[in-house]
C-alpha cells in the first residue's frame, strides 16, 4: 500500500526552508549603509516653514573643472527640475530649468554673471542635490523673479 501524500513534517520543512530563502531575498536586496540617503537631506525649508524643495540634477555640462586640486571634483549642472510642495494645502508644483539659460539671461539683463552651477559631486545624492547647494543653484532664477521660495 503506497500513498501519494507527503507527510506533514515533510511540507513543514519545505515551508521553513521557502521562508528562509525568501528573508535571504529580501536582505540581499537592501542597499548597504555607505548608498543610503536621508531624505532630510535632500529637502530645505523656505523661512516660514510653509514650502519643502526638492532640486534633481537632469543634465550635467561635461566641462572639465578649472582647480581640481583646489577645489576637489565638482560638476557643472545644466538642467534641474525643482519640486515645491506647500505644507498647509499639500499642493506640488514642478519645474524645469535650464541653469545655463537663466545664467545667460541674467548677464544680458542685469549684466551680472555668476558660477552658481559649479557643485561638488559628492554633494549630489541618487540624483538629488543636497540642500546645502539649493540657494546656490536657484540663486539667478530668483533674481530674475523666475521662482519664489
Amino acid at each position: 500500500m503506497s500513498e501519494d501524500k507527503e507527510s506533514p513534517e515533510s511540507t513543514k520543512v519545505e515551508s521553513i526552508l521557502d521562508l528562509v530563502t525568501e528573508a535571504e531575498e529580501a536582505v540581499n536586496s537592501r542597499i548597504s549603509f555607505e548608498e543610503f540617503t536621508d531624505e532630510r537631506l535632500l529637502i530645505s525649508h523656505d523661512s516660514t516653514g510653509n514650502k519643502q524643495m526638492k532640486i534633481k540634477v537632469l543634465e550635467v555640462s561635461d566641462e572639465n573643472t578649472p582647480s581640481k586640486w583646489k577645489f576637489g571634483d565638482r560638476v557643472k549642472i545644466s538642467k534641474i527640475l525643482i519640486t515645491i510642495k506647500h505644507l498647509d494645502t499639500q499642493m506640488v508644483e514642478e519645474a524645469e530649468f535650464d541653469i545655463e539659460e537663466i545664467e545667460r539671461e541674467l548677464a544680458e539683463k542685469r549684466h551680472y554673471t555668476s558660477t552658481n552651477r559649479w557643485v561638488p559631486a559628492n554633494e549630489i545624492k541618487n540624483g538629488y542635490v543636497s540642500r546645502t547647494f539649493h540657494t546656490r543653484l536657484i540663486s539667478d532664477a530668483a533674481a530674475l523673479d523666475h521662482i519664489v521660495f
